[in-house]
């Protein structure tokens, strides 16, 4: 994908507990099996807004995890950097709602709703004055689940414009 003046981004979310999910920027891989940094729960990816370095990733597990280093990375995350997550297996049971103000301060509007083994991607950024118009939730529902027990993965991309102090 080209964009002009803008980065370009693909997440995708995993599947079930069997494939993870993976993270491109500018046509590149930054999160997911190649790169061995993709697992269980919620996957992020901090990019520098102005360059598009990648800054840092992880992956941190919510169901047999602790949700406390997933809040230490949030919080320590610089403004004016593009923060991109996927969920993968399990997303949402020790996401407490300190974990869940965190993201909703960078942009996000369906982590207040984001549940057990639903599927979730999102693109935000630290410091953003507005909500995501990049996230899409699917829930798990088990009269509608294309796997046992999971929703379908999802992914979204398109164009992030570049970030201007």
């Amino acid at each position: 994908m080209i964009c002009l003046n803008h980065f370009s981004f693909f997440i995708q979310s995993g599947a079930a507990n069997v494939v993870p999910p993976k993270i491109c920027f500018r046509n590149e891989l930054v999160l997911g099996v190649a790169k061995k940094n993709a697992g269980v729960g919620i996957n992020v990816a901090v990019l520098n807004g102005k360059t598009g370095e990648l800054l840092k990733s992880g992956h941190y597990d919510m169901w047999a995890g602790d949700v406390k280093p997933l809040i230490d990375f949030l919080k320590v995350i610089e403004k004016g950097s593009i923060v991109l997550m996927a969920s993968f297996d399990e997303p949402a049971t020790k996401l407490n709602e300190e974990a869940r103000k965190l993201i909703l301060d960078m942009g996000s509007s369906m982590i207040k709703t984001v549940g057990f083994r639903d599927n979730w991607i999102f693109v935000g950024g630290k410091g953003a004055n507005v909500q995501s118009t990049f996230e899409k939730q699917l829930k798990n529902d088990q009269g509608k689940n294309k796997y046992d027990g999971w929703p379908e993965l999802i992914d979204i991309s398109g164009c992030i414009p570049k970030y201007i102090a």
